[in-house]
């Protein structure tokens, strides 16, 4: 498989936008966006990640199915907030890799106009940004490559500032990211960041993995993932509503994602088969 113009294995990658990249994949070592990947039908993924993830779906049966659900709520909670609240701008940190439909597909179909900056810091994702750099002509989209605990890079970047209006409300998308945060401060901490400048109507998403409906397994996960260097962790419902204090909670308030404004796919899921709680929240 090749990246670019360069194998893999190399130390040289070819971006979306030409650059030639000098990074070290550390391909022996799992990486959460390319074991979501190849759980989810991907190739873009490596010996490691193949062999965690059959580690991590022996403690977790019912990941792949969980991780289509949260796949599916991003696409329900983009399509409610372009249609129903009007929103027009949006900041995806830890979009990973490209995934259909990507989070710009989804908001345009509703919103030709609608604007979209990815985050990510996985070279992997930043040489395949190409597909989330496709726009409609009224629209926009921008690639950041960029870490979540650094929220005021992000925000002061030109990718952002030449791609979002931030006197507009924006909504920021954080979703299956923060549980690779253990410490609740240091989470509350970013978001606080990344919403103190965002206007009112502004809207905050989260999705983040919990133990609440199928503790045995998770927690057996959890120890997995964190077996092979991936700090996952567990949260309940009342950690996850935290997140959004000085926020309303839109309807149905913190919920695992394939309840929140359930369609005809998420309807076939069960309690047990999901492993994620989301909700969204507006800035007053």
């Amino acid at each position: 498989m090749t990246l670019g113009n360069e194998p893999v294995g190399g130390h040289s990658l070819v971006a979306a936008d030409g650059t030639t990249l000098d990074v070290d994949l550390r391909t022996d070592i799992p990486h959460p966006a390319r074991v979501y990947d190849y759980i989810l039908g991907g190739t873009e993924n490596f010996p490691a990640d193949r062999a965690a993830a059959g580690e991590f779906s022996r403690s977790l049966p019912n990941l792949p199915t969980s991780m289509r659900a949260n796949r599916n709520f991003m696409a329900r909670m983009a399509r409610t907030l372009a249609a129903e609240h009007g929103i027009r701008q949006f900041l995806d940190i830890g979009s990973g890799l490209p995934t259909a439909p990507n989070l710009h597909e989804v908001v345009q179909q509703v919103a030709p106009e609608s604007r979209v900056v990815y985050v990510d810091n996985d070279p992997i994702v930043l040489v395949h940004a190409r597909a989330l750099l496709t726009s409609t002509p009224e629209g926009r989209t921008a690639y950041l490559d960029a870490d979540l605990s650094r929220p005021d890079e992000i925000l002061g970047s030109d990718q952002l500032q030449e791609t979002l209006d931030l006197s507009r409300p924006v909504a920021v998308s954080l979703l299956a990211v923060v549980h690779f945060i253990p410490d609740d401060g240091v989470v509350q901490k970013v978001i606080d960041q990344l919403m103190a400048p965002l206007p009112s109507g502004s809207i905050l998403a989260v999705s983040t993995t919990t133990a609440d409906y199928s503790p045995e397994e998770v927690h057996a996960g959890v120890a997995a993932y964190r077996a092979n260097g991936i700090p996952l962790t567990a949260r309940d419902r009342k950690g996850v509503e935290s997140f959004f204090a000085g926020l309303e909670l839109l309807d149905p308030g913190v919920t695992l994602v394939h309840r929140w404004h359930p369609d005809a796919d998420a309807a076939t899921y069960t309690d047990s088969q999901v492993y994620m709680y989301g909700g969204i929240a507006r800035k007053p």
